[in-house]
């Protein structure tokens, strides 16, 4: 796939981002090292480069995670709308 084509497809992964932003969505994340994040939170913040989402955890403790538009791009974050229980990308692996 050439540069542009991938710089294409970002731009499209952070608008459609964006637009969820204050919505829950289901984030499921390979940090390698066969370990799996995967985590119910709300879109809080969308910035140029990275996403943020605010997931509440055990005794009432908030944490905030951020991930790379490239990582949804190459399959390593999946994104899922929790109210449709659909994913919001499909990892493209084109050469």
């Amino acid at each position: 796939m050439e540069i542009e084509q991938q710089a294409a497809l970002v731009d499209t992964i952070h608008s459609t981002i964006a637009s969820y932003e204050g919505k829950p969505l289901r984030v499921r994340a390979n940090m390698g090292r066969s370990k799996i994040v995967d985590c119910e939170g709300i879109l809080t913040q969308v910035h140029p480069s990275l996403f943020i989402v605010e997931v509440h955890g055990k005794r009432g403790r908030v944490t905030r995670q951020s991930y790379q538009y490239v990582d949804v791009l190459t399959g390593m974050v999946e994104l899922t709308d929790v109210e449709n229980n659909q994913k919001l990308f499909e990892p493209n692996f084109d050469n």
